[in-house]
């Protein structure tokens, strides 16, 4: 049968510290965060004015890509919208020549069958 005591190493760290300890560490990882705060250079550093004109320069870049990816986008829906303008006048045209040549083929019929009839009547 395991061990079910608890033995100071199988403890939680928490449980493991007191309260002052657990303050102390609280206050000394403060203190480490003020210190990281204040040892950053400051806006006039001639470091951190190129850092920031290097990342400038790096969103301007980025602009210009998300820019030029935009233009080329709208230029392909025109080409597009130009195509299928393009597509539908010449479905709409070969619409009316289909049209226009069943009107005739009609017309041709009416007239071959009117002949016949005035033949019919004039032998009769």
């Amino acid at each position: 049968m395991p061990n079910l005591k608890r033995t100071p190493s199988t403890k939680p760290a928490h449980a493991r510290t007191n309260f002052d300890d657990r303050i102390s560490a609280a206050a000394a990882a403060k203190q480490a965060l003020l210190e990281r705060f204040r040892a950053r250079p400051s806006p006039d550093d001639p470091a951190e004015i190129e850092r920031q004109a290097a990342l400038k320069a790096i969103a301007d870049a980025r602009d210009a890509r998300a820019a030029e990816r935009r233009a080329a986008k709208e230029a392909e829906a025109q080409r597009l919208a130009a195509e299928a303008a393009a597509r539908k006048a010449a479905e709409l045209a070969a619409a009316q020549e289909a049209k226009r040549q069943a009107a005739l083929l009609e017309a041709e019929r009416k007239a071959a069958r009117d002949a016949k009839y005035a033949a019919r009547k004039a032998r009769r």
